[in-house]
């Protein structure tokens, strides 16, 4: 399974839309197999979740997200985990063995001015 983190380098992001890269985890069972960092191809309306899709995603985490953005994830039976602190490979690994601390947190204004941080 594909796991994507959205990072600023190897940590998780407050908004998923803006981040700098994200980390691709390919995992089989409870371990992760593989990774690699690819740069945010440009954040346009709807473009993301798609882009993703089309790598094989499953689940994503981030600190952040917008409603649009968690609505059309969950159109495509892809995974929001949003509230998620920390280093990214942290984070898959918490999410693999079933402790991962998350908040839910969804940015309810498009411009996020402060709120996601």
């Amino acid at each position: 399974m594909k796991i994507a983190v959205a990072s600023e380098k190897d940590i998780v992001t407050k908004h998923f839309g803006h981040c700098e890269n994200f980390n691709i985890f390919e995992t089989e069972g409870e371990k992760i197999i593989s990774s690699k960092s690819i740069a945010n191809p440009g954040h346009r309306p709807g473009f993301l979740p798609r882009f993703l899709n089309d790598l094989g995603v499953k689940v994503i985490i981030s600190g952040g997200m917008g409603q649009g953005a968690v609505d059309i994830f969950s159109n495509l039976d892809i995974e929001v985990i949003t509230g998620v602190e920390g280093k990214a490979k942290d984070a898959v690994e918490n999410y693999l063995a079933g402790s991962l601390r998350a908040t839910g947190e969804i940015c309810h204004q498009h411009e996020h001015s402060n709120e996601c941080e």
